[in-house]
């Protein structure tokens, strides 16, 4: 059965009533959350929830379904599947747990996040697709699940929001059953992440600064929605806690008591054309770019991901690329 994304809040693994959404946090909310992490997480994610498969252009399409199971056989390598019962971590909207189970990776799933809009817009997500998906709102550094409860536990640019990571893949490994798997992808490298914002933030200032001339004012969001846009981006320096080196990464999972640990490293030409498409279509009226745009990023893109892959990968260090993946098992079977 899957589960009804229409009530405000949804808890269907014990029938309780999570927090609704808000998303619209108050200056003074703001203020309080730069000092509470977790007050930030659910300010920042609940107020980009009913956006956020728009401005990462997120599909549930075979476009979407190739890169999430692209991203679980890069690290994972072959597996036999389906999985039986998978949970995503700090789901967001849920692209990465409903693209794998469209993809064959799993049968059923469950999604947790700490912001009750994510929650319920992945939700949504999986009704609308008819995926047999349950969820809740939940601290990944506390999983509100049994032991041995999933086959496979998987998320995407999450773990960079914990602040305990190797406390929550303790907890991973607890509600995995004995040789259940993670997988996690999306997250940040160290060096990666240094290029990423500095291309980020110079393409912000110089698109918002030239579509204040008037000749370029129809290319120009209305000033309210910029100044929400910089307000919810000043939270990223809270909830965006770490950066990861893979190497140190293998070992916090490692510590955590993971068996079969490995990391695998992608993007770097794509990152750097990535980082400035993503900016510019947050800082232009989406109705300025059409096919043809979409068509140069994801292409561009693309192109730029085959030469990482069959190229730079072989000479670039790990470290050096944008995203790292990491995968391990329960000890036990």
């Amino acid at each position: 059965m899957t589960a009804s994304a229409n009530d405000e809040s949804t808890d269907t693994t014990n029938g309780g009533v999570d927090p609704a959404p808000r998303p619209h946090a108050t200056a003074e909310e703001v203020e309080a959350a730069r000092k509470d992490t977790k007050l930030a997480q659910v300010l920042y994610h609940d107020w980009e929830a009913e956006t956020y498969d728009d401005k990462w252009s997120i599909s549930y399409d075979e476009r979407c379904i190739d890169y999430a199971r692209g991203r679980f056989d890069a690290v994972a390598g072959e597996q036999p599947l389906p999985y039986g019962r998978a949970l995503e971590l700090g789901c967001g909207t849920g692209f990465f747990l409903l693209n794998l189970m469209q993809g064959g990776v799993a049968k059923t799933g469950s999604v947790t996040d700490l912001s009750p809009g994510m929650v319920k817009v992945a939700l949504r997500n999986a009704e609308g697709l008819g995926l047999p998906v349950d969820g809740r709102v939940a601290d990944a550094e506390t999983i509100p699940y049994e032991d041995d409860t999933f086959d496979l536990v998987v998320g995407h640019a999450v773990l960079h929001h914990i602040p305990d990571v190797e406390q929550s893949l303790r907890e991973v490994l607890r509600v995995l059953k004995p040789g259940g798997r993670f997988v996690f992808a999306g997250e940040p490298t160290t060096v990666g992440n240094f290029y990423a914002r500095w291309l980020g933030r110079a393409t912000w200032e110089a698109t918002t600064k030239v579509t204040k001339l008037p000749f370029l004012a129809d290319w120009r969001r209305p000033q309210e929605e910029l100044d929400e846009s910089s307000r919810a981006a000043a939270l990223e320096a809270v909830v965006d806690i770490h950066t990861f080196d893979p190497t140190d990464l293998e070992n916090i999972a490692k510590s955590a008591g993971a068996a079969e640990v490995h990391a695998e490293t992608e993007e770097f030409a794509a990152a750097l054309l990535g980082w400035p498409v993503r900016t510019f279509e947050a800082a232009v009226p989406s109705e300025k770019l059409g096919w043809g745009w979409a068509k140069f990023a994801f292409g561009g893109w693309k192109s730029l991901s085959w030469v990482d892959e069959k190229v730079l990968r072989r000479v670039v260090p790990r470290g050096f690329f944008y995203n790292v993946m990491i995968t391990g098992v329960k000890p036990g079977k």
